[in-house]
């Protein structure tokens, strides 16, 4: 999967945030993250929203490539913990990993790690598929 078909939608945060594709395809996603100083809290450490958002985006790709007629997909749940602080300067590595697909649902698994490979946050989160053209309602 190309960089082009992994964030086939246009979505502005994720450019905004500054969210680098890596790699998409058989259920696993890599995306990465420079932390800059906006994307820390008041403690200097990476905000728990960025992280959230980075495992959300990663594991939506990869759901996304085991279903390559979905029109896109929306985030039904998702858990994470905080296991420990990512620091600023660091740069974030996330995977993405589909374990199970029904026809409308994905279920998947996420983790941050920094570039030593120390694990920063893990997540898990349920993800349904559109169809082509739909829009999810709010």
């Amino acid at each position: 999967m190309t960089e082009s078909t992994a964030f086939r939608l246009n979505v502005p945060f994720i450019k905004e945030l500054g969210v680098e594709f890596l790699s998409a395809a058989d259920g696993r996603s890599e995306v990465a993250l420079n932390l800059e100083p906006w994307h820390l809290n008041s403690w200097s450490v990476a905000h728990g929203g960025v992280l959230m958002s980075l495992l959300d985006v990663a594991m939506a790709v990869a759901s996304r490539s085991l279903n390559a007629g979905a029109g896109g997909g929306v985030t039904v749940e998702m858990k994470t913990s905080f296991l420990q602080p990512a620091k600023a300067g660091s740069r974030l590595l996330v995977s993405g990993f589909a374990y199970h697909r029904s026809t409308t649902m994905a279920f998947c698994e996420g983790e941050v790690r920094d570039a030593e490979g120390r694990l920063i946050a893990k997540a898990m989160g349920t993800f349904k598929y559109l169809k082509s053209g739909a829009v999810a309602d709010g």
